[in-house]
């Protein structure tokens, strides 16, 4: 393997690295007690909605963020999404009914909308193009170890001093994030007068060259949608009351991979690297349908997050390949939104298929199992720029 070169891996990229991680952490660390959280005060038939409206959100605010990105700068976008990260944990413990906690999920969901559309943005910015895929596989893996250690870290806070304790942790995770977004420098070209409307064109909602990924992104996350939503429920179910360790053991495989994915996509292309990725996706959600055991689920884990960690930096870095000078934002943010509209979906329709009756719970994984299933067929039919 080749040195890896300072001027790539530098002091300004660790910095965007761990304000990365530490907001990853913080939104995910509240994660795994939702659901009961929702439960305790009458939610139960809402428990779709509790990553759905988050997503949904999200998805909402990326054409904003996107062209932000482009015309006000890199920073301010990330700062705005870590503000709301603060804000927000402050004011779980203080909202005991199902409309209130409901409208912050959805409140909550802007923070993803803007921060990572930043950060992938000004990482585009300062990493040369033949080294896009690794360095996304890089940023990926602090990002997977925030999404990894933040269920188990909220599951053993929840447990030890109460979920209020819990929400304050990611708003003091989040501020960590915050401090270290006002150590970077601005990356957003000078030469170009900033400004910061919110006016949307057609062509600010997306970026036409990233179509084809942003389709597969769609396709690939509704698996994950369905997890993130259902796990809580198929995990007691089995026996593994703290569920959080599920998606550790999600996360550390998909950190085990991250690197080696982006940078063999960068030497031989991205849709054969993805045609491995959305595979292993499809065998991944197959077993978390027929798993009636701890260890049998982890393994699904395992499998989950060999095909995260893959199909994610790879799909990134296809979609900067693919934006047009001056718009990686108005391209990060099309894929973004890919991705917030199939965590919507594989939220809600597997919840819907599942029902609160636990006879259906294959049956709402599998969905996931056919949704991959299209992808890995559209990848295998594509003829155009890889």
């Amino acid at each position: 393997m080749s040195a890896v070169q300072p001027t790539v891996y530098n002091a300004r990229f660790w910095r965007l690295c761990f304000s990365s991680f530490f907001f990853f952490l913080s939104f995910n660390l509240i994660i795994p007690e939702l659901p009961d959280y929702i439960s305790s005060f009458g939610g139960e038939d809402y428990k779709g909605m509790v990553i759905g409206l988050f997503a949904l959100a999200a998805g909402i605010s990326r054409p904003f963020s996107g062209k932000l990105v482009d015309t006000a700068g890199r920073r301010p976008v990330m700062v705005i999404g870590v503000l709301v990260c603060i804000a927000l944990g402050t004011f779980y413990p203080f909202v005991l009914n199902v409309w209130g906690f409901l409208l912050l999920r959805f409140v909550h969901g802007f923070s993803t909308g803007f921060n990572p559309t930043g950060t992938v943005a000004y990482l585009a910015d300062t990493i040369p193009p033949e080294r896009r895929g690794e360095a996304m596989g890089v940023l990926g893996m602090m990002n997977n170890l925030g999404v990894s250690i933040g269920p188990a870290l909220g599951s053993e806070l929840a447990s030890a001093r109460g979920t209020s304790f819990m929400f304050v942790i990611s708003s003091v995770v989040a501020v960590m994030s915050l401090v270290l977004v006002m150590t970077l420098p601005e990356t957003r070209d000078p030469g170009t007068p900033a400004k910061a409307s919110l006016r949307l064109r057609k062509e600010d909602i997306y970026e036409p060259g990233v179509r084809f990924p942003a389709l597969i992104m769609l396709l690939t996350v509704f698996a994950f949608g369905s997890i993130l939503t259902l796990i809580p429920d198929h995990a007691k179910e089995i026996g593994l009351e703290k569920q959080g360790y599920f998606f550790t053991v999600l996360t550390l495989s998909s950190v085990a991979v991250r690197f080696w994915s982006g940078k063999v996509s960068d030497r031989k292309g991205r849709r054969p690297v993805l045609i491995f990725g959305v595979s292993m996706l499809i065998l991944a959600t197959f077993l978390v349908g027929i798993a009636q055991s701890v260890w049998m689920l982890f393994l699904a884990a395992v499998v989950f997050g060999l095909a995260t960690g893959t199909n994610s930096p790879t799909l990134f870095a296809w979609a900067i390949d693919g934006s047009r000078s001056g718009r990686v934002g108005r391209a990060t943010a099309t894929l973004f939104i890919a991705l917030e509209a199939g965590i919507v979906l594989g939220s809600v329709i597997p919840a819907y298929i599942y029902a609160n009756n636990l006879a259906n719970l294959p049956f709402a994984f599998w969905s996931g199992t056919a949704v991959a299933i299209l992808a890995l067929l559209a990848l295998l039919r594509y003829k155009g720029r890889e």
